[in-house]
């Protein structure tokens, strides 16, 4: 057995997979997020450690007691801050907190080389301007703060006592030059930080330490090597076998992502596309991202009084009916590809006395759907060619919402066993990459397609003629939400 965790936003999932790559078994622990303040977003980490402990434990005892490697992933950007003891220092901010977009604009001016060398516009969801939000507000804080690590670097800390990371989560905190998959000094100076305060990387299949014995004991697990991992999109990668130059997938979880290996590095800061190093070795990919993808439809069952976020999906399948005139801007956490606005706001336009629940589910759908739309074409104006996408995330488990994805983004849609576990059975994967003689390409296979969804035609059309108002709808409340 090979045991995969992921420290995702809304839960902690934990897979057993067997040498024949089947799921063996899987838990999950829920999560919740604060938002004490607008615009911001925080957990507490020992949230995440009593959430893994719960996940591990809930697995089939027999068959944990078999695993021979483990492998983390974890949502990306977090900036955990510990002290000289290892304590926290204060609740994690997350990839989705806006706070810092004033130090972002601070960063880009102070260091004008800074996307030549992190291959990345200064965002409020990356790491590094996180940090100079505190140093600049919460002084004692950033000063008592000896280590930075990321969430699921967190939870290794305490699964191995190592300080550890790999390339492609770290590649997201913005204190890396990404081309040559390092620590860039000048970037951490920039930000009052030095190496000291940084993990050791390692590449997402390298062994970074062993499990140590308290942990085995409490969660009847050898003492195992635990391996570099990665940050979710990277590991959700590995785990659909999006590991060669070309390949791409969509993840429909908390926020949406468009994701696309390549074998060279190819940044492109310029339209907000994040370009970060993958979890193998000489990999890196691009990304898309929206940061409400799922959890905006979410939101929208909640206000609609769906009884439970799924009955939202089934509502706007049973009416089976594009949207005619109302929108729903999607930008609950602001934005990031391609418009990089913080202060961008969710909204619904067009309402009228005949619109009820259902229709406002098409539109949470549809309006998610094109948000993507967009960040798709900000990856094809750097040149890729996107033929087709795998889809992986909790959002993959509705067909409907699949035939509107492909009819907005004018490509098949791929779906493939297993897609719901996405991350945790990649970082599974790494760890058997780790501790055995296999080839990536023996273990990082693409699972089998199960369903392939085309675009509706008559969709398609209506799509095209609605996406471009939905952009002018963004552009034209953009000066009302700053």
């Amino acid at each position: 057995m090979f045991l995969g965790i992921d420290i995702g936003t809304s839960g902690v999932k934990a897979v057993l997979v067997d040498e024949d790559q089947v799921i063996a078994d899987q838990a999950t622990v829920p999560l919740t997020v604060n938002r004490p303040k607008p615009l911001w977003s925080e957990q507490n980490p020992a949230d995440w450690w009593n959430a893994t402990c719960k996940a591990v434990t809930a697995l089939d005892p027999h068959k944990r007691s078999g695993v021979q490697a483990i492998g983390l992933s974890g949502q990306m950007h977090g900036a955990t801050c510990i002290d000289e003891n290892d304590q926290v220092v204060r609740p994690a901010i997350l990839w989705n907190d806006g706070r810092s977009g004033e130090q972002c604009h601070d960063l880009m001016r102070d260091l004008p080389s800074l996307s030549d060398i992190t291959g990345n516009l200064a965002m409020p969801g990356f790491t590094a301007p996180k940090l100079v939000w505190m140093r600049l507000n919460e002084p004692d804080l950033f000063e008592s703060t000896q280590k930075i690590l990321l969430p699921k670097d967190y939870v290794r800390l305490l699964m191995t006592g190592t300080y550890a990371s790999d390339m492609s989560d770290s590649a997201g905190t913005l204190w890396m030059n990404v081309a040559k998959r390092d620590w860039s000094d000048d970037v951490l100076s920039l930000t009052g930080l030095n190496r000291s305060h940084m993990p050791e990387l390692f590449e997402g299949s390298e062994a970074t330490g062993n499990l140590l014995p308290d942990i085995a004991t409490l969660w009847g697990v050898p003492q195992v090597a635990v391996a570099g991992g990665g940050g979710d999109n990277a590991a959700g990668a590995v785990g659909c076998g999006t590991v060669s130059h070309g390949d791409g997938f969509l993840s429909l979880g908390t926020s949406g992502v468009i994701f696309l290996a390549d074998n060279y590095y190819r940044p492109n800061p310029k339209s907000a596309v994040h370009t970060f190093c993958h979890a193998l070795p000489d990999l890196w990919h691009q990304m898309s991202v929206i940061l409400s993808a799922a959890s905006a439809v979410d939101f929208v069952a909640k206000i609609a009084g769906f009884a439970q976020p799924a009955d939202i999906y089934a509502a706007a399948e049973e009416m089976n009916q594009p949207g005619d005139s109302v929108f729903f801007l999607p930008y609950l956490s602001g934005e990031r590809t391609p418009h990089n606005n913080p202060q961008a706001k969710g909204a619904f336009f067009g309402l009228t006395h005949e619109d009820n629940k259902n229709t406002l589910a098409q539109a949470a759908l549809e309006g998610v759907a094109f948000a993507l739309a967009d960040g798709l074409d900000a990856l094809k104006s750097a040149g890729a060619d996107i033929k087709a996408l795998s889809v992986i995330g909790g959002g993959a488990r509705s067909n409907y919402w699949g035939k509107i994805l492909a009819s907005a983004f004018g490509i098949p849609l791929h779906y493939r066993s297993g897609a719901a576990v996405g991350p945790a059975f990649g970082a599974a994967r790494l760890a058997r990459l780790c501790v055995s003689e296999a080839s990536v390409a023996d273990v990082c296979r693409p699972p089998d397609i199960r369903l392939t969804i085309e675009p509706d035609r008559q969709m398609q059309d209506i799509y095209a003629a609605r996406r471009p108002l939905f952009q002018k709808l963004y552009a034209n409340t953009k000066e009302l939400t700053s």
